[in-house]
């Protein structure tokens, strides 16, 4: 009989107007002296103001670090963790994308450990070198619908000296309590939506496709697909579409959850394009999305034709891919690499890279060095 580990995220609380409910979820983790982590873009925005402002009301005493990059690399993991532990910060409040959420993470992580971040990389078992009496609690609130951090056990933090993303794990960097209100992305600018959504979906249809076990994760999948491509285009035509905007926060809360079966081919070279060039990541792999479908196909046309019907389309791996493309020219998503400025010159050290991921493994067909090259080129050409 088949055997197979899975594991389901934190206690969630979603609904527009949950934001409201912070101070109560402080005290649920055991938080009293939180640290606000996210990035230098939204730290001055209405929607974190006004979060702070809430907590200081409810007589909480917070601070704010927002030196953290789109891709956050280690120096800002470095600086949040000098500020936690000079200001005696019990706990850390998880705000914003992607980014702000994964360094935030890390940073509670990092609290009480004496040994580098890098030795905590997703490898193996390196997690059990952690103390976890050392890893403070975390609260945390999404304020994209993309990545899904806020449910996962992991961070991506980009190494600025091998120029390299890596992935730091432990099963306690699981947020105790995650905040999911969707009133919180109404202010996102247009690309932010669009790339983020694509994360979303990137997730939900990697993990689908993902050789395992895991019928949990692949029913999960399938429902985020749905969810996307039904509510990202409504979401774009009208940003203040709250019932849509909370379908895609759980789309991208469905996809961090299901991918722990596996990502693949998407990610792998989404991942040194955007640590070499500074790419937006959810943006990185809507590019790559259609060709690593097409590369893919003869081990996946089957699942995904049931995905298509699902999804209300033609039962058919073609119907699929047609409707990816036709959602990309919706949402004004380059059809090549060459629109975030990537050229060839990186070319062989991006194959290089792409194969040592550790995303790589979760691709449905072997991920070599030539096939990842293959995929890199017909992203780089616009070739399906």
């Amino acid at each position: 009989m088949t055997k197979a580990n899975w594991n389901y995220p934190t206690a969630v609380k979603f609904g527009a107007g949950r934001i409201g409910e912070l101070p109560e979820a402080l005290k649920t983790a055991g938080i009293t002296r939180p640290l606000l982590v996210t990035d230098a873009g939204l730290v001055n925005l209405p929607v974190t103001q006004s979060t702070l402002a809430l907590l200081r009301a409810a007589g909480v005493e917070v601070g704010v670090f927002a030196e953290v990059k789109p891709n956050p690399i280690s120096a800002n993991v470095e600086a949040g963790l000098a500020m936690l532990r000079a200001g005696g910060f019990d706990g850390v409040i998880a705000f914003g994308g992607g980014s702000g959420l994964d360094a935030a993470k890390v940073i509670a992580f990092m609290a009480g450990q004496t040994r580098p971040m890098w030795d905590f990389e997703d490898i193996g078992d390196w997690w059990s070198r952690a103390d976890p009496n050392g890893i403070l609690p975390i609260v945390a609130v999404p304020t994209t619908a993309g990545t899904g951090s806020e449910v996962g056990r992991a961070g991506v933090i980009t190494d600025e000296i091998t120029h390299t993303k890596k992935v730091i794990f432990h099963p306690l960097m699981q947020p105790k309590v995650v905040i999911i209100d969707p009133e919180l992305t109404v202010g996102m600018p247009r690309f932010i939506t669009v790339g983020t959504g694509m994360d979303a979906l990137a997730h939900c249809l990697e993990a689908y496709c993902a050789p395992g076990y895991h019928p949990m994760a692949d029913g999960i999948a399938v429902e985020g697909v749905r969810l996307v491509l039904e509510n990202l285009p409504k979401v774009v035509d009208n940003p203040n579409d709250i019932e849509a905007r909370g379908h895609m926060m759980s789309a991208a809360a469905m996809g961090a959850t299901a991918f722990q079966k596996g990502l693949g081919a998407i990610h792998a070279l989404s991942h040194p394009v955007g640590a070499l060039y500074d790419t937006h990541h959810g943006m990185t792999n809507a590019v790559f999305m259609p060709y690593v479908l097409v590369v893919n196909r003869t081990a996946i046309e089957a699942k995904i034709a049931r995905l298509a019907a699902y999804c209300g389309l033609p039962p058919s791996f073609d119907a699929f891919l047609n409707a990816i493309v036709a959602l990309r020219v919706r949402l004004d998503v380059p059809h090549t690499l060459a629109a975030f400025k990537v050229d060839g010159d990186k070319r062989e050290l991006i194959g290089d890279m792409a194969i040592v991921d550790p995303t790589a493994g979760g691709n449905p067909i072997e991920l070599t060095r030539e096939r990842a090259l293959e995929i890199f080129d017909r992203a780089m050409e616009g070739r399906l």
